[in-house]
């Protein structure tokens, strides 16, 4: 069979039969893959704990007739101890892996841009560089925005005027007083302020005070809309 290497994160697992996994990879050059690794469920795996979710690794790669499968998996950065050790990184980190499986749906089409958000948030969870939440509300809008979908929110999407204290998510950004439409939610300053700075990734805003809540809902709601599937690991963390 040919083979290919590249480098990848783990996205999820699945198993299959009694010793064999299915892992779903989001790679640098290949796009998102599923491959077999056989035997990686049993105690002596070659394996070990490189296939885990979070992971970043160096993988080969045996193309296969319906499913690749994983010839040897060296790590390259084991994030995944240190985001399984803090609870809400560990949710924001489903968050980032779940986002990214469902934005990326065509298989081995390659996606640098997205790969790099994905490591680079993973990145900065297992660093505790940001509050866990602002990291996967920031990758979710960015990885949206990335894939086509960003929010206008400097002027009026229906006038053009420079105000805005409504934000309309299908009709893409914010709306003055007079143009808003019904489905339009009135935002404060402060949460359509860090709304934007988790679009942009300008963590000197986010830094500066806890998300609000209608941030928050806002960005479940834009990633949930864009995606036309909710995102189901967020539902958790606001529930």
């Amino acid at each position: 069979m040919p083979l290919y290497r590249d480098e990848a994160v783990v996205l999820r697992t699945a198993k299959l039969g009694e010793a064999d996994r299915i892992i779903t990879l989001l790679t640098a050059g290949h796009g998102k893959i599923r491959a077999v690794a056989k035997g990686v469920r049993r105690v002596r795996s070659r394996f070990g704990a490189r296939l885990e979710p979070f992971m970043r690794v160096d993988v080969l790669i045996a193309e296969g007739r319906s499913l690749d499968v994983v010839s040897q998996a060296e790590s390259i950065a084991a994030y995944g101890a240190a985001i399984a050790a803090d609870y809400d990184a560990y949710e924001a980190a489903n968050v980032i892996v779940e986002t990214a499986d469902k934005l990326v749906g065509v298989e081995h089409e390659q996606n640098r841009g997205q790969y790099r958000l994905v490591i680079g948030a993973l990145n900065a969870l297992a660093k505790h560089a940001h509050a866990s939440d602002a990291i996967a509300g920031s990758y979710v809008m960015r990885a949206v925005a990335l894939a086509g979908w960003t929010p206008r929110l400097n002027a009026c999407v229906v006038c053009g005027r420079q105000t805005g204290a409504y934000l309309s998510i299908a009709a893409g950004g914010v709306m003055c007083e007079a143009d808003h439409t019904t489905d339009a939610r009135r935002v404060s300053p402060l949460a359509l302020r860090q709304f934007e700075a988790l679009t942009r990734g300008d963590w000197a805003v986010l830094d500066g005070s806890p998300l609000e809540t209608v941030c928050r809902q806002l960005v479940e709601d834009w990633g949930e809309y864009y995606l036309e599937r909710p995102i189901r690991s967020l539902r958790l963390i606001d529930s």
